[in-house]
This record gives C-alpha cells, sequence and structure tokens, in this order.
C-alpha cells in the first residue's frame, strides 16, 4: 500500500492523551449499540487541552493516533463476548489520500482482533471541506468494510447536498434540534420530516445531546431508537460503562 504523503510528511503528534467512551444506546432493543470514542487529556481533561496542540503539520500523525487509541482500547476494555460498534471521530482534511491513510487504522484492527465492520468513522458536515474529497473518503471506507456517519446533521451548510451524493449507514441529529423538544413544537415538526426522508433513504438517525428524561420519551414516541446523552450516561474516561437503562424505560 502506497505511504500517504501527508502521514509521511507531515510532523509528530507527541503529545500524550486518552480517550472516553460514551454509551449509543438502542431504546427499543434495551442493549448496547455502541460507544464513542472522545479525545481526553492524561488526566481525564476535555478534549480541548489535546486540540490546541494539533496544527496543519501534525493534524495527520494527531487523526491516526486516535484511531490506533481508541481501536486499541477497545480491544483491551471491551468484554469479547461484545458485539457494540465503535465509533470514532475523523478529521476529513486530515486524510491525504483514504486507501493510503486508513492502513494504520486497518494494521491496528487486524492485530488487536477487532473486526471492521464494528467500527463507525463519523464526521462533522460543518467542517469546510472539498465535498469531491469527501465522497471519495465516505465510499472507500465503506468499500473497505467501515460504518459511517455524519455528526452534527442539521448544524453545518451541506448536510442535505451531502445526502444526495451519499447516504451514510447514521446520521446524528445535532443537539440543538433534541434539547428541549419536548416543550418545542416546531423542533418536533423538523425532526418527525427529517426521520422520513432518513427512513426513504435507509438511514439510521441517532439522537445525541438527550438529557432529560422528557426529551426521551418523546423521541422514544416519534421513534427514535438510537439515543446518546448525559441521561443515559456519560463519557467514561478509559472504560466502556454500561448504563442503567431500567431508571429511564
Amino acid at each position: 500500500m502506497t505511504a500517504c504523503a501527508g502521514c509521511r510528511d507531515g510532523a509528530a503528534f507527541d503529545a500524550p492523551f486518552s480517550m472516553a467512551f460514551q454509551p449509543i444506546v438502542d431504546m427499543r432493543q434495551g442493549t448496547i449499540f455502541g460507544y464513542e470514542a472522545l479525545v481526553r487529556g492524561m488526566d481525564g481533561a476535555g478534549a480541548a487541552s489535546v486540540m490546541a496542540g494539533v496544527n496543519a503539520q501534525n493534524r495527520y500523525a494527531f487523526d491516526q493516533s486516535c484511531r490506533v487509541k481508541a481501536i486499541q482500547l477497545a480491544a483491551d476494555l471491551l468484554p469479547v463476548t461484545s458485539t457494540a460498534t465503535l465509533s470514532i471521530n475523523f478529521m476529513p482534511n486530515a486524510v491525504y489520500e483514504p486507501r493510503a491513510c486508513i492502513g494504520l487504522t486497518l494494521k491496528t484492527a487486524e492485530r488487536v482482533g477487532f473486526p471492521l465492520n464494528r467500527i463507525l468513522f463519523e464526521f462533522t458536515e460543518n467542517e469546510q471541506i472539498d465535498a469531491d474529497h469527501l465522497l471519495n473518503i465516505l465510499k472507500t471506507y465503506r468499500s473497505i468494510g467501515f460504518k459511517t456517519a455524519i455528526d452534527d446533521f442539521g448544524a453545518g451548510h451541506a448536510g442535505l447536498t451531502l445526502l444526495a451524493k451519499f447516504q451514510p449507514d447514521i446520521v446524528k441529529l445535532d443537539m440543538e434540534l433534541v434539547r428541549g423538544i419536548d416543550e418545542d413544537r416546531a423542533k418536533r415538526i423538523i425532526l418527525r420530516h427529517t426521520l422520513a426522508m432518513l427512513g426513504e433513504f435507509g438511514i439510521l438517525p441517532l439522537c445525541e445531546g438527550v438529557e432529560t428524561k422528557q426529551e426521551l420519551d418523546v423521541l422514544k414516541d416519534m421513534g427514535v431508537h438510537l439515543m446518546q446523552g448525559y441521561v443515559l450516561a456519560r463519557p467514561a474516561f478509559e472504560r466502556f460503562e454500561q448504563p442503567d437503562l431500567a431508571a429511564v424505560a
């Protein structure tokens, strides 16, 4: 496999960091669908403490390091019987050539025995990036066997245009749409029509930022099954926690 020029020629990312993991719950099945890997400092400090050291020169190395760290921790800490999906955020602007850049990720997954079809790569649609380059990345990842997701859908500028060209496995709806939806008729109307559109595409909707039982109940009634948020569980530093689903049933 040809080496990625960006990864080969860019600066190293030497700052230590680790990951926290937040459960993604399938409320219909009452099971854990997966966990999102979230960057943290070595003492558990928020992502900002790490991201402050990321720049145009080392972003390739940082993106690679995040993938490797998340997969290694998942392989080490998840029960061997787990079928949970591992959701990893990636930076499209840090992917120089998708098939070359994914080489280290593939080697890591093979080395630790983590199945490719349990890895979900998500990106934020409000990041400025060339649309053709992004489509190439997503199509390449799908052909390899990874799942894909658009994060914060509705917060950016290109969501609907992108959906017309590529349908990911999952769309994560922006938390601003979720917050207070139990008291906001306009948000419920927007969500209802968005869910209908995603359903026609065969895309799974995932609501993140669910913070109250009232929000959760409304989302369940509207047909949302995949949820993520503080009402279920907060991110846990270097742990894969099992939330008490009976408390929000």
